[in-house]
């Protein structure tokens, strides 16, 4: 119990000065890499608690996938953050405003918070104590019954927040090429191809 103990604390102190250190971070790319950090200490309290389809999960998914995405994408793209930040002010007001409703949210549910000896046992379990069923069948039979909907819900956040992130991140260039899907559809072989015929020892003249 003593070594579950360090190792909970260990992982729960990184966990959460990985977590404080995302949103303070100044660079984005070391608040992708404390993003990670979090991440994997999330992982390690998972498997602590006997989870370990979600740490696996955690680990595959959102450090191998999500977060390292997000790194490429802010290193890749030249993307101006002074520029993104202008006009931060006229939306302040509102942040602050949905700041306070989260604090107050917060402080109420701190209020509230309360230990009883037989909450462990109320608690309904996913599948009947006496099947023998695996940590992932028991997640799938919960999470696709039970909480289908909420599972429905998150997945249409992560698809806003998504199309928000393409679209605050997508720049025009002036002197990039693009794909003109209509002048290519309406190309024929007339306008598009020239049969020239080129004498033996001679080149291709091309008029400047």
């Amino acid at each position: 119990m003593i070594v579950q103990a360090i190792f909970f604390y260990l992982f729960a102190c990184i966990c959460v000065a990985s977590a404080v250190m995302v949103i303070a971070s100044k660079n984005p790319v070391h608040s992708v890499l404390f993003l990670i950090l979090a991440f994997v200490n999330a992982a390690g309290l998972f498997v602590l608690m006997g989870a370990e389809f979600l740490a696996m999960i955690l680990i595959v998914v959102y450090v191998g996938a999500v977060a390292v995405l997000f790194l490429f994408v802010v290193m890749m793209l030249d993307v101006d953050f002074s520029q993104l930040r202008q006009g931060m002010l006229q939306y302040l007001p509102i942040g602050v405003l949905i700041g306070g409703i989260f604090l107050a949210e917060l402080l109420l549910l701190v209020g509230a918070w309360t230990i009883g000896p037989g909450i462990p046992q109320s608690i309904t379990a996913p599948i009947p104590p006496v099947a023998s069923v695996p940590n992932t069948a028991a997640i799938g039979q919960v999470l696709y019954t039970r909480y289908v909907y909420f599972f429905e819900a998150a997945g249409m956040v992560l698809l806003v927040a998504m199309v928000g992130a393409i679209v605050l991140t997508l720049q025009h260039r002036v002197r990039v090429r693009r794909q003109d899907i209509g002048a290519q559809v309406a190309r024929n072989p007339r306008t598009s191809i020239e049969l020239r015929r080129v004498r033996p020892g001679q080149g291709l003249e091309t008029n400047p």
